[in-house]
């Protein structure tokens, strides 16, 4: 399982200080979705039958990079995609 990180967290001696966003970038994104779609193709071999779910979430991956001109708002969405029964 791999998410992209986007928040950074700074502490000092007392705890928290701050958190912050963290930029991504295109290529990491569609790493991401590249490894998702690379560990589930098994699912999709001609004696498999993949659920909706399955193939819901096949479709926002390939369409991930034109669905978002972000780089940021593909990897939060990314991130809070609700991931199919089974999801590693």
């Amino acid at each position: 399982m791999y998410l992209i990180t986007r928040v950074h967290n700074v502490f000092d001696a007392d705890g928290l200080v701050e958190t912050l966003a963290v930029s991504t970038n295109w290529n990491e994104v569609r790493s991401v979705r590249n490894e998702e779609l690379e560990k589930s193709d098994w699912r999709f071999m001609s004696d498999n039958s993949p659920s909706d779910e399955w193939t819901d979430y096949r479709v926002f991956l390939r369409e991930l990079p034109q669905n978002y001109e972000d780089s940021d708002e593909a990897a939060d969405a990314l991130n809070d995609y609700e991931k199919p029964e089974g999801w590693y």
